[in-house]
């Protein structure tokens, strides 16, 4: 069992997880082979390796990775019809074999647990920690119907995580609302989903912003922008002024 240099060791939270990997055997989300003493616990070394960290260089508006040789403050292919209505955007992992399968065991599973692996690659991530430093993190909301589904919102869990990467010098604040209860996006070319995300986000109630302060918009993946793009329009609105956004994965 791996401890984190930067927490603190419970001995007795030590033997717990051992002995709940040994009653539960824990198993690679990806391929399910038992994992092998990696780096993450839920992921084993094989599929590890073919994990995909982004790196420098990349796309400043959705972190998207360049290949080869580029210009300076290019835009992906991506993000060329997207007209953003924030500034920068960062993520950490393509989300391609166990890193779409750690997503895909959070969102509808409920596997909480792969958060600790999360962590670990956000923190892997070149710069991805100093992104987050000083911000408010706004995560994208659930409307009540799927939140009463699910019980938990995935971008609050990863608003939590991305908190503890940077050691706790960002905070999180629930600004957003879910107004309409959309469909889903997952089949959606990137104008239906622009259409059917139209009026789909509010400013939630008692709200309160601070125009000098930055806010980061935080999802679980950036797939066309069109949901970090909504949500960034009403804030604003809203009056916010320095505005990013920032996903775990990509794809």
């Amino acid at each position: 069992m791996t401890v984190d240099a930067n927490s603190t060791f419970s001995p007795l939270a030590y033997l717990r997880g051992g002995a709940r990997d040994v009653l539960f055997p824990r198993t690679c989300v990806h391929c399910g082979r038992l994992p092998d003493g990696g780096g993450l616990r839920h992921v084993c070394s094989r599929c590890e390796q073919l994990l995909f960290v982004v790196e420098p260089p990349f796309c400043p508006v959705c972190g998207h990775p360049f290949f080869g040789e580029t210009e300076v403050n290019r835009v992906c292919l991506h993000c060329e019809a997207l007209d953003p209505v924030f500034g920068e955007g960062r993520t950490a992992v393509l989300l391609k074999g166990a890193g779409r399968s750690l997503v895909h065991a959070l969102k509808y599973h409920h596997g909480h647990h792969v958060l600790e692996d999360i962590v670990v690659l956000m923190t892997r991530a070149p710069g991805y920690a100093d992104y987050l430093r000083g911000a408010v993190l706004v995560p994208v909301p659930l409307h009540p119907r799927k939140l009463r589904e699910r019980r938990f919102n995935q971008c609050r869990l990863l608003a939590e995580s991305a908190v503890r990467v940077c050691h706790g010098e960002a905070r999180i604040e629930e600004l957003l609302r879910r107004a309409v209860d959309t469909e889903s996006q997952t089949h959606h070319d990137r104008e239906a989903r622009r259409k059917n995300l139209k009026n789909a986000f509010a400013l939630a109630n008692g709200a309160s912003i601070n125009p000098a302060q930055r806010y980061l918009i935080i999802d679980d993946v950036f797939t066309t922008g069109s949901t970090l793009n909504a949500c960034a329009a009403v804030l604003r609105r809203a009056g916010v002024l320095k505005l990013d956004v920032v996903t775990f994965g990509h794809g």
